[in-house]
């Protein structure tokens, strides 16, 4: 059964950019001919609980081509600060009119919806500020990279971006939500298995090519679920082994260039 209340707006907010350090442009690389980011929006809008979703991207012209597919495509965007992300998730929740917002990052194509539903429906039958069903040590990821979801009421979304003073608070946006020292209520989905050291995302070459091996393996179909790949990566476990050499960044990596107060 649904936690979620049918009157509340959800909004997915999918954060995306063109400069990405390891891979740039990876937001619009293909995969089985379409952009990456039309891999995680078609995705996303499966999942029962979200009504609404938008794009942030930057006012950097190095993002008109993000924007320019948006608008080719029927795409709310939002378009602001490149490198204070809470500030731009705020302002597009804002505009969005948003009760609850959920963050994606355009560089997951195998996001879920059903882990989008669940994470959501935890927010509402724990009355949390903020759910995800990962966080940074010292919690540990039990689920793959690459299927991360996050969860907060439009009220926390705001609380942190009023207080937020770090620089890292302000690049990932959500860091505030999840420190208690700030006194938000915050709920972990886990999964019963640990599979946290397994790298469905892309920030590399390496990871764009696992990508686009697993999707071909899979008909080139967006309807799939990540139980799906992950069978599939039993059957093949030779896939893993295209960018199981990748270190993933941490919460604490902020991008050299941002000059945040």
């Amino acid at each position: 059964m649904d936690e979620f209340k049918k009157e509340d707006r959800i909004i997915c907010i999918v954060q995306a950019r063109m400069g990405s350090s390891r891979l740039p442009g990876k937001v619009l690389k293909e995969i089985c001919g379409r952009p990456m980011l039309d891999w995680v929006i078609r995705r996303a809008v499966r999942a029962i609980s979200i009504q609404h979703i938008m794009v942030a991207t930057t006012v950097s012209p190095g993002d008109d081509p993000i924007h320019d597919y948006c608008q080719s495509n029927g795409i709310a965007c939002y378009r602001g600060s490149e490198f204070d992300v809470l500030d731009r998730y705020y302002q597009a929740a804002l505009c969005g009119e948003a009760d609850v917002v959920v963050r994606l990052t355009a560089d997951c194509p195998l996001i879920d919806p059903d882990l989008i539903d669940k994470t959501v429906n935890r927010l509402f039958a724990q009355n949390a500020d903020f759910a995800a069903n990962r966080l940074p040590p010292p919690y540990h990821r039990t689920y793959p990279i690459g299927l991360d979801v996050e969860a907060a009421t439009f009220s926390a979304l705001q609380h942190a971006w009023k207080n937020a003073s770090e620089r890292y608070e302000r690049e990932h946006v959500m860091p505030f939500l999840y420190d208690p020292a700030h006194g938000m209520k915050f709920v972990v989905v886990d999964h019963e298995t640990d599979l946290g050291e397994l790298r469905w995302t892309v920030d590399t070459p390496e990871d764009l090519e696992f990508i686009r091996q697993v999707t071909r393996k899979l008909s080139c179909r967006d309807d799939f679920s990540w139980l799906d790949v992950l069978n599939l990566l039993k059957r093949y476990p030779e896939l893993s082994e295209i960018n199981s050499g990748i270190t993933h960044k941490t919460m604490k990596d902020v991008d050299s260039r941002a000059n945040l107060v």
